[in-house]
């Protein structure tokens, strides 16, 4: 069962505004989107990387039992003589992991138990085997052992009935290891969000060789490559040329293959710039020119219910705005709910002078606790995608950096 579709206006700004804030074009997402996809049951092994659709209840607690976190000794605390050096006699049989004790241990006595073992009737209290002096009947050791000491209660991790994980968590692999130890055996999540790439432009050749006038195809590999690092279903939409009819075609046929379309190239208000102009005609068309840097012209449209985000053309500032914008936008449809990227403080080790207006995202990384960014800001400059680890983000007023300022660095690692 899908939810229902989003609304026409999903990314309507409000009368007036022309230069949109960051902040605001990221609220305004926020609030017009929500979950798309629908939900199916996967097993343990499957769930790195999932989100969860329903809360999961703990069906058994954690330990299902008290037992001993240590091989030694167990008696009943209450039982101790009030001397400095207690002898216990030994009760016949002992404890182990997976095997109990049948009966009860009698007042006064001491069982041996290995760790693991449940706890008998009769005893709360386990000493260390190295602390104790040992013969074949009997045991000392000193006093000073608090009741309940190196034993696991019941529930002590773990309580049957509990809420142990929340509906849009992202799950890691150690996730199966909580829900396996209540016996959970399988979990309701989302299915995994369908992102299709689409680039588009006659300069830009997918395969071959290129000639003097054309560039080969940065921007879709390096988009399916992020989409899925997220997490995401990949969908390669190929590429298409500059012919509305062509395009108009290619997103009828994405909107069957994808939950979500990114596009890069065409988003602006350029005579070649298609992608906008086909959006257009739709009549759900929102051009958001986003003071940021790289970046501004960001269109956002629905095609047949399927959100669309024209993307730049420019590497750099694609996926910059994928990472900023699409990334939030993408758990909400997914399911995740809305997440923004991870954010540290860490001194400068640049000098960089900002003017007010459009808050910027230059490529950086960490060396020596320190952010360094790359050499130069131009959006075309792909090799410092690679050689970037993060982003590092300047307000939307006027600033000037010197080395050693404290400056909001975002690792890629965080998106």
């Amino acid at each position: 069962m899908r939810p229902p579709p989003l609304k026409d206006d999903c990314f309507a700004m409000p009368p007036g505004v022309d230069w949109t804030p960051v902040d605001v074009a990221l609220t305004r997402l926020r609030d017009g989107l929500h979950t798309v996809v629908g939900s199916e049951v996967c097993t343990l092994s499957e769930v790195a990387g999932r989100i969860l659709a329903a809360d999961v209840i703990a069906p058994r607690s954690h330990p299902p039992f008290s037992n001993s976190a240590v091989d030694g000794y167990c008696f009943a605390c209450a039982d101790l003589p009030d001397t400095g050096i207690i002898e216990l006699p030994l009760a016949r049989g002992r404890a182990s992991a997976g095997v109990a004790f049948d009966g009860r241990v009698p007042a006064g006595h001491a069982l041996r138990i290995l760790t693991g073992a449940r706890l008998p009737g009769g005893v709360d209290t386990i000493v260390l085997e190295e602390d104790c002096t040992i013969t074949p009947d009997r045991i000392a050791f000193r006093r000073g052992l608090k009741p309940g000491a190196n034993m696991r209660p019941v529930g002590e991790d773990i309580t049957a009935g509990d809420v142990i994980m929340t509906a849009g968590m992202r799950l890691r692999a150690q996730a199966a290891a909580a829900l396996a130890s209540t016996g959970v055996a399988q979990v309701s999540v989302y299915k995994r969000l369908r992102v299709g790439v689409l680039s588009t432009g006659d300069e830009v050749v997918t395969g071959g060789v290129a000639d003097s006038s054309r560039i080969y195809d940065a921007n879709r590999p390096m988009l399916l490559a992020q989409v899925a690092a997220w997490g995401c279903e990949s969908v390669d939409l190929g590429h298409v040329r500059d012919d509305r009819a062509a395009v108009r075609q290619k997103l009828d046929a994405a909107v069957r293959q994808a939950d979500l379309i990114l596009t890069s190239g065409g988003a602006s208000a350029g005579d070649e710039d298609h992608i906008s102009a086909v959006l257009a005609e739709s009549g759900g068309l929102q051009t958001w020119r986003i003071a940021v840097k790289p970046g501004r012209p960001l269109a956002l449209a629905l095609w047949a219910g399927v959100p669309v985000f024209g993307l730049p053309g420019n590497p750099v500032a694609a996926m910059v705005c994928t990472m900023i914008f699409a990334r939030p936008a993408m758990g909400i449809l997914g399911g995740e709910g809305w997440r923004l990227p991870e954010t540290y403080q860490v001194p400068a080790g640049f000098s960089k002078r900002k003017k007010p207006g459009r808050r910027e995202y230059l490529r950086a990384r960490l060396r020596s606790g320190m952010a360094e960014i790359f050499a130069s800001e131009g959006s075309g400059r792909v090799s410092g995608l690679a050689w970037a680890e993060g982003l590092v983000e300047l307000p939307d007023g006027a600033v000037q950096v010197a080395p050693g300022d404290m400056v909001t660095y975002l690792p890629f690692s965080g998106m």
